[in-house]
């Protein structure tokens, strides 16, 4: 005589849908980034340079993070405001959008209002990451490119606001890794 399978067939049913959904995950699940150039912006670094015409000075810290499929910049200013507090500070996150063969990075800093502007995607040119940002409408408005000069070891950030095509400087920066104490 066959013995009649206990389980019932909602749980063998929802078992199998939980399977399949772990298995899609496991499956769509990009590999760890692999990159290089931003191997080399990893570190401690000092940046110097001016915005808008206004020397500054910030700390900036990268590292790998989330199974090292983030970069993840931290970036400070070394200039206090009235509260006592950094003038400036940003979280960057670079990432690979391995669909779409582009880079993308996440620019949340003190200014606060995360949108579609917060967004900059990439195509890698030679030592070079020039990250374009679009306004609600698509168009470009902003470009920030990440250059890396391999004789020196040292990083420009070049940030241009963009006005019917026409750049117009915002920021030139030079990032030099920090000396260690």
């Amino acid at each position: 005589m066959l013995r009649q399978n206990t389980m019932p067939k909602s749980l063998i049913r929802a078992s199998l849908v939980v399977l399949a959904l772990w298995a899609a995950v496991a499956f769509a699940q990009q590999p760890p980034l692999n990159s290089p150039l931003l191997d080399h912006m990893v570190g401690n670094w000092v940046l110097t340079g001016n915005t808008e015409g206004t020397p500054t000075s910030h700390d900036v810290e990268a590292e790998w993070v989330l199974g090292h499929h983030y970069l993840r910049i931290h970036e400070i200013s070394r200039v206090k405001n009235a509260r006592g507090e950094p003038d400036y500070e940003a979280s960057v996150y670079v990432a690979w959008n391995e669909p779409l063969k582009q880079y993308a990075c996440a620019w949340l800093d003190v200014f606060g209002g995360l949108s579609a502007q917060s967004i900059g995607v990439a195509t890698l040119e030679e030592n070079k990451i020039p990250f374009i940002f679009h306004d609600p409408k698509g168009v470009l408005n902003f470009e920030n490119d990440f250059i890396y000069d391999p004789k020196t070891d040292t990083w420009q950030w070049v940030l241009d606001g963009v006005t019917n095509g026409v750049h117009k400087p915002f920021a030139r920066y030079q990032l030099k890794r920090a000396s260690k104490t």
